[in-house]
């Protein structure tokens, strides 16, 4: 059911992907409930500034509760067991939401970030975890790539791919030029890198 990216095991700058991660059917579960949550523009703060250059997309937050638990579970299930066959980092339960992001074809993007930063949360960032939600046609533009060495790496964009990396990898998603792109974001946590 599940493919991985078989990457070398205990390689702290590899990615993992489970191509069929979430299925059409959960997919839909997920845009049924996320289109009565609150829309909001995402923004991004550098020296306590905002900086509309970097991110353009719109955002809502997924509430753990009953009715999102399913998704929770799966999704943690899966970074536990690519953490398990890959990284073997220190984890624990995510303490964040799951984000559900749209990309317009108006130029959404989010360049090259971390998510690790300050804080008791984003300093604690060990994996990030992305499913794509979109078809590949259904945008043009919008590559998710992560940045190794000097040339980014494009991810693939299969709808209900599961993609898993570390958190303290560059990576960005490329500026949509037609359609939209929508994706979820959930980040898991642990004690302090040793």
């Amino acid at each position: 059911m599940f493919t991985n990216s078989h990457r070398r095991v205990n390689d702290p700058l590899n990615w993992y992907w489970f191509a069929d991660g979430l299925s059409n059917e959960d997919i839909e579960k997920i845009e049924n409930y996320a289109k009565y949550l609150p829309r909001k523009l995402a923004g991004v703060t550098i020296d306590n500034h905002d900086d509309p250059e970097l991110r353009k997309s719109v955002i809502r937050w997924i509430p753990r509760n009953a009715d999102t638990q399913w998704l929770y579970d799966k999704l943690l299930n899966l970074a536990d067991r690519a953490n398990e066959d890959l990284w073997k980092f220190d984890m624990y339960d995510s303490k964040e939401l799951i984000q559900y992001t749209e990309y317009y074809e108006d130029g959404g993007h989010y360049d090259y970030h971390l998510d690790l930063g300050t804080g008791d949360l984003l300093s604690q960032r060990k994996i990030s975890l992305t499913v794509q939600l979109s078809e590949a046609d259904e945008y043009e533009g919008g590559n998710f790539e992560i940045l190794r060495g000097t040339s980014p790496e494009v991810l693939p964009r299969k709808k209900g791919a599961v993609l898993l990396f570390p958190s303290y990898i560059l990576h960005r998603v490329t500026p949509v030029k037609s359609g939209t792109r929508k994706s979820l974001v959930l980040w898991m946590g642990g004690a302090s890198f040793k």
